[in-house]
């Protein structure tokens, strides 16, 4: 821990360069940011085309760009249902739509509340329990149970406050939890607003930003409560998600090589006794109580300390203070006297070893990374991906999480439109157009991968209607093909030949099947079908260069969506296959 200035700030600069290397550096964390939000936007859109009415956000380490594969992070997900209203002030209740009043007194946990069912038809509370999931409560309020997220996704396995969906072969689960929204910031948070830290960070831009965001309410009772199952977390989640995508490069990298100490050193067993974000907590306060300037490269093994040792006081106090909510207190039953003795004495062993101890940390070959660039044993002692293997690991799991979430989404569109009529589809694509024109840049790239499913699934419609008819196929379904022909490589090329092929029109159809071949030699295509569990396709060297550009539908160049047709596109469909079309489902 005592060590020389300038051994310091040579390891700080040399920690920098292997966290750079193994992909904590800006360019990767912006793009893998900007990806998580297009996955957001383009699920967020589907709900709103096929009338779901809730609204998904990712958030966490994978949405924040501060993870690694070695600390395996889950997919974190908040799913808002946006047919509840959660109130703070009667001003704020809503007409013909479920209300529920935000309750804190003397028996709620600092940081979460009950929730008082309120009548739709005027701003008074209900006298009457409807069901299951309230309760009556001695000063005759009904509450709502916080047992609402139990089975409330189906195949999920409850944990906590969250449904853990297992991922498919080769993907990370994902750990998703059901929310109500509040529109305005909670009351009990409004003090950080005023609050001013030594670097005066965060910004009043950022507060203000933060503020707008209102905040949910979480199905979980603190491990303290007397009445668990009745209290709701409240969440400042998109507030913190903005403080996180604010910080710069070196504070993100402390952040990780904070969770790296704890995975390795304070929770080697898998127990989460201190989590990761009792860590990102620490390091905002600290953030907050620093000048900027000692947030700097050459001082990163400096700033680990600094966040060690608050660490250190938090446990020796049992208090973590929520970074924005101050009177919720994180450590609150967290570990009992003997977990808190161990936690303290390995907390404490790390800072009298840190710079050692970092030297045998396997995740993502720091240790052996730092062994190198430290000159304690030769380049080449170890074999390791190189920094530019990582980045195209990245790049690849990307593009693939991008394809296998726009497969679901046309399968979540088909099924919405399977049993609609034509005049319905074209409702629907009026729709689809209307939403696009009054969206914002990243939602438009969004309806850009959406789009040309819908257009070709319309325009095939379209032309099974005729061709039962009279065996033609109208102008106005080829302008709707021809709109979803920059689908991918193939999928709308191969339905586009088939209804040349069920009108005998032979030559179109070969000419169409010829220059598709053609695109299959250009590039190695990668073939993706969200309809079956499969393992994940082969991604070749040769897509790297498309993956690196800076363009999210360069997708579309390389990769063959499966061909998939609803019972209303029969006649679209080669009689030699139509046996494979079950009427009962989307094929």
């Amino acid at each position: 821990m005592f060590q020389e200035p300038d051994y310091i700030e040579n390891l700080s600069l040399m920690l920098s360069e292997v966290l750079h290397d193994i992909g904590i550096n800006e360019r990767l964390m912006m793009r893998r940011r900007r990806g998580m939000m297009l996955y957001e936007a383009i699920n967020n859109i589907t709900y709103r085309l096929i009338d779901i009415d809730f609204t998904i956000y990712f958030l966490g380490s994978k949405s924040e760009s501060t993870t690694i594969s070695g600390l395996h992070s889950d997919n974190d997900a908040l799913i808002c249902l946006n047919d509840t209203n959660v109130i703070q002030e009667w001003s704020e209740w809503e007409h013909n739509k479920e209300n529920y009043l935000m309750i804190q007194d003397e028996n709620t946990t600092p940081g979460y509340c009950y929730l008082q069912l309120l009548r739709d038809d005027e701003p008074l509370p209900v006298t009457d329990m409807p069901n299951e999931y309230h309760i009556t409560d001695s000063s005759e309020r009904v509450l709502l149970k916080n047992t609402l997220k139990n089975g409330a996704i189906p195949g999920a396995v409850c944990n906590g406050p969250s449904n853990t969906i297992p991922g498919p072969p080769g993907f990370c689960d994902s750990d998703t939890v059901i929310a109500f929204h509040c529109k305005s910031w909670h009351q009990s948070a409004s003090g950080w607003l005023e609050r001013q830290g030594i670097g005066r960070w965060p910004t009043q831009e950022m507060r203000r930003y933060a503020s707008s965001t209102g905040c949910f309410v979480v199905p979980t009772g603190s491990k303290v409560s007397e009445y668990p199952e009745l209290e709701w977390r409240i969440s400042t989640t998109l507030a913190e998600r903005c403080l996180i995508f604010n910080l710069n490069i070196t504070q993100i990298r402390c952040f990780v090589l904070l969770k790296m100490i704890l995975k390795t050193f304070l929770n080697p067993e898998g127990e989460i006794n201190v989590s990761s974000f009792m860590c990102k907590t620490v390091l905002l306060h600290c953030i907050e109580n620093t000048e900027p300037s000692i947030w700097r490269e050459n001082n990163l093994f400096s700033c680990l300390t600094y966040c060690l040792l608050e660490l250190h006081s938090c446990v020796e106090n049992n208090r973590c203070s929520h970074f924005i909510i101050k009177h919720n207190n994180l450590m609150a039953g967290q570990f009992t006297a003997e977990t808190k003795h161990e936690l303290l004495k390995n907390i404490s062993d790390v800072l009298q070893n840190d710079s050692q101890l970092l030297l045998r940390i396997d995740i993502a070959n720091l240790g052996q990374r730092l062994q190198v660039k430290l000159n304690i044993v030769p380049d080449g002692a170890y074999y390791y991906l190189s920094s530019i293997d990582i980045y195209e690991f990245y790049l690849t799991t990307e593009y693939l999480n991008s394809g296998y979430l726009i497969s679901s989404s046309y399968t979540l569109i088909l099924i919405y439109l399977h049993s609609t009529s034509i005049r319905t589809m074209k409702q629907f694509v009026g729709k689809l157009i209307n939403f696009s024109v009054n969206s914002n840049r990243l939602e438009q790239t969004a309806y850009k991968f959406l789009a040309p499913f819908v257009f070709t699934t319309y325009g095939s419609a379209l032309a099974s209607s005729s061709i039962g008819e009279n065996n033609q196929v109208l102008p106005e379904s080829l302008v709707w093909l021809s709109a979803g022909l920059n689908l991918d490589i193939s999928s709308s090329t191969f339905k586009l030949a088939s209804i040349f092929y069920c009108t005998g029109d032979l030559e179109k159809a070969e000419l169409i099947l010829r220059h598709t071949e053609q695109q299959y030699d250009s590039y190695p295509v990668v073939i993706i079908c969200s309809c079956w569990d499969m393992p994940p396709p082969t991604v070749y060297a040769e897509c790297m260069r498309v993956f690196t550009e800076e363009r999210e539908d360069n997708i579309t160049h390389i990769t063959a969506f499966c061909v998939r047709f609803m019972q209303k596109e029969i006649n679209c469909v080669p009689r030699e296959l139509q046996y494979c079309l079950d009427v009962h489902k989307v094929t």
